[in-house]
């Protein structure tokens, strides 16, 4: 994937020079840098917020002649 990236000429420089002295391409210096940021930062477990409109949970499972009496009701059908 291609992308665009701003970065501050300092550290741009620092990269470059990192990139000269080991051989490698600032492509790679920059995958390696955000694969060993990613590995090293925890990661915050997902947590599903409970939640409940009006205080009444969830409805009853409804068959499908039960949801199409939903959608009609007062229609005179």
């Amino acid at each position: 994937m291609k992308t665009t990236v701003e970065l501050n000429d300092a550290l741009f420089e620092q990269a470059r020079e990192v990139t000269r002295q080991r051989g490698i391409t600032f492509r790679a210096l920059l995958e390696e840098s955000l694969r060993k940021h990613l590995r090293d930062t925890p990661q915050k477990a997902f947590r599903l917020r409970k939640h409940s409109f009006g205080g009444k949970g969830t409805l009853p499972a409804l068959d499908w002649k039960s949801v199409r009496e939903e959608i009609y009701k007062g229609r005179g059908e």
